[in-house]
């Protein structure tokens, strides 16, 4: 049947992009005539109608999609809000970016003033795992929602992500290869699902190991120069720091330094979302390679989609990451 067809249907059946069929369909100079022909075609065949909605989406006088961010300032974050730009522009559309700061009640008024603002959907990386659920509950109902990197309780919407699971086990497996026997992780606490998830999967993966006492805080600069000066007070430091962000293992690294101590000598240490920070340490950081080109595209795509139908099933995405191994966990 014809409703059931999607613009996803399309561009697959047409071998390009979501993005490309979208502008083929709506006649873009963007697109070669020929591309068009071969879309417009393929669409008449295989019965596919534009939806309202998504017309408006692409092609409505606002045309503007709304997103949330925890901490602006968080380069990995940074990276994230450019990719999802990239990605909007080649499909016409424009970004109005919020900081919620991690806190509840400011990601709550943001929220509403997205909706005031008439934005056509709304990409939102949460800041609490639960705290966050009534305000995104409230804006699901209204317009398309994705959410992205985290997640919350109680809300069944479209979530992209990276396997946290993944991540940490390549982590594991690469310290465990270098002989590491003693270990320690250092991470947010659990009102985020991802300082919950790689908390569990560190317990999982490093499971034979010597496991110190982990340290829990919040994904920091700072917490991890208190971790790490914490973690030096103990005494003898473990083989390998596991930490729950760059932020977090730059932190740490710089506590280290001013206790005398160095990576790699007396300790290996890690990171999870390699950004620039990773490269430009000293020693520069192994860290999770975070596959933000691909969260930000499957991010737009389900949105889009959503947009074309309320109703479709929930996208639940968990993209596969990888791991930059540098000279922090490179044994002299």
């Amino acid at each position: 049947m014809s409703a059931e067809v999607r613009l996803q249907d399309v561009a697959d059946a047409a071998g390009v992009s979501i993005a490309t069929a979208s502008r083929a369909l709506a006649g873009k100079d963007r697109v070669s005539r020929k591309t068009q022909a071969l879309v417009k075609r393929t669409a008449e065949r295989l019965g596919y109608q534009v939806n309202a909605a998504a017309r408006a989406l692409r092609e409505g006088s606002n045309r503007t999609i709304g997103m949330i961010i925890p901490v602006v300032g968080n380069p990995f974050y940074a990276q994230v809000v450019h990719a999802v730009e990239a990605e909007l522009q080649e499909q016409d559309l424009e970004l109005i970016i919020a900081d919620s700061h991690g806190e509840i009640e400011r990601e709550a008024r943001r929220l509403d003033l997205l909706l005031g603002g008439r934005v056509e959907g709304v990409i939102v990386v949460p800041s609490d795992a639960q705290g966050s659920s009534e305000a995104l509950i409230k804006t699901a109902a209204r317009i398309p929602l994705v959410q992205l990197d985290r997640r919350v309780e109680g809300l069944a919407s479209d979530f992209i992500g990276v396997d946290n699971d993944r991540g940490i086990d390549l982590v594991i497996a690469h310290l465990r290869e270098q002989g590491v026997r003693s270990i320690v992780y250092i991470g947010a606490n659990d009102n985020t699902s991802v300082g919950r998830e790689r908390r569990l999967a560190f317990a999982r993966a490093s499971a034979g190991l010597d496991v110190h006492e982990p340290i829990f805080g919040n994904f920091s600069r700072e917490y991890g120069l208190e971790a790490g000066a914490a973690l030096v007070a103990r005494g003898e430091l473990p083989d390998a720091i596991v930490c729950g962000d760059d932020l977090i293992a730059v932190g740490v690294l710089g506590a280290l330094r001013a206790a005398g101590k160095r990576v790699p000598r007396d300790t290996l240490l890690t990171g999870f979302d390699d950004t620039l920070l990773a490269e430009i340490t000293d020693p520069p950081l192994t860290s999770v390679v975070q596959p933000i080109a691909a969260l930000a595209r499957e991010a737009i795509r389900a949105l889009v989609l959503r947009t074309e139908d309320r109703d479709a099933p929930t996208v639940y995405s968990r993209i596969a990451p990888q791991l930059v191994v540098r000279e922090s966990t490179s044994r002299p």
